[in-house]
């Protein structure tokens, strides 16, 4: 049983500080609706909004059951629940998006199970002084930015972002199911560092990232990570997410380097509304990613380097 309630969601994909947009250009991706998407919000507007602010509260609150019963209630073997047989606070949020002008900005709580869970992955704190873990365990977003109008808008920020790559949202209340698989549990929930948010024209994004590492918040070495995503939605009822990360993210393995690559398409092949059954989507992803360096290659040599790689698909049918 699962009771999440979200209000004044916004979709993780595009960023909904409203852009200062001149007349002659097209808002991006807003000639359709995208709620039916897996990974987006079910709403299109919001209950809280002004001219500066547009206000956001989300409360992902659950009782799961477990047919092992562990006797401590630990759930493992998951990403995005920790206990079981509990009525639990998983992720309360509390933010929204500033907007003024060309200034933009956003911030977004995670009280509950989030903000042991998620610090609990990363092995970057463990590097330097001053418990990065800590400073950052409340914040799930929290960036600021500007806007030009070129093309359909272009978008400067840097901060703590949700991820990019996966077609999973961090927020439950947003997927299509709780629990997302593994292909989706293997991608990072977030990113620390600028993004430049590239809309073309209001169907083709393209957005480079600069980032402290993959799910870090601070760098696992000295060098950043670098990425990219490109997201085409051609019509309203067809999308296309292309995602790539390249990084080197080995605690004290300064050599060793990941490449990963997530892609997926959304297609809405039924769409009447009105009815009982009123909408149907389906969406495919497909990630490939490995590892080189230091003991290890993405294709095991047979010299004492074994492969290290990984491979995985996902189908998702919801109606």
């Amino acid at each position: 049983m699962l009771l999440p309630i979200a209000l004044a969601a916004q979709s993780p994909s595009a960023s909904t500080s409203k852009p200062v947009i001149p007349p002659s250009s097209k808002l991006p991706f807003a000639f359709a609706s995208f709620t039916w998407l897996n990974g987006n919000s079910r709403q299109d507007s919001s209950v809280f909004d002004s001219k500066y602010f547009t206000g956001e509260f989300r409360a992902d609150i659950s009782y799961i059951a477990q047919l092992n019963h562990p006797s401590d209630h630990t759930l493992v073997g998951t990403s995005e629940s920790g206990r079981t047989s509990e009525i639990q606070v998983q992720q309360l949020g509390i933010g929204g998006d500033f907007h003024a002008d060309h200034a933009r900005g956003r911030l977004m709580t995670q009280f509950g199970m989030y903000s042991t869970m998620t610090p609990h992955n990363g092995a970057s704190p463990g590097r330097g002084q001053w418990q990065l873990d800590n400073a950052y365990r409340y914040l799930s977003e929290a960036y600021g930015g500007y806007h030009w109008n070129k093309w359909s808008g272009i978008n400067l920020d840097a901060g703590i972002f949700m991820s990019y790559v996966g077609l999973f949202s961090y927020y439950n209340f947003d997927n299509w199911a709780y629990q997302p698989s593994y292909v989706s549990s293997n991608t990072p929930w977030f990113f620390n560092g600028i993004r430049i948010q590239i809309f073309l024209n209001d169907k083709l994004k393209v957005e480079p990232w600069i980032v402290n590492g993959w799910q870090s918040y601070g760098m696992f070495n000295s060098a950043p990570g670098l990425g990219a995503q490109i997201l085409w939605r051609p019509n309203g009822a067809i999308s296309v997410l292309s995602n790539s990360y390249y990084g080197k993210d080995w605690l004290n393995i300064a050599n060793r380097w990941r490449l990963h690559s997530d892609n997926s398409i959304g297609v809405k092949y039924y769409d009447h509304p009105g009815g009982g059954y009123d909408k149907g989507a389906i969406s495919f992803t497909g990630d490939l990613g490995c590892e080189s360096g230091g003991g290890v290659s993405c294709i095991s040599s047979g010299m004492g380097s074994p492969a290290q790689n990984f491979k995985g698909f996902m189908i998702y049918n919801r109606g």
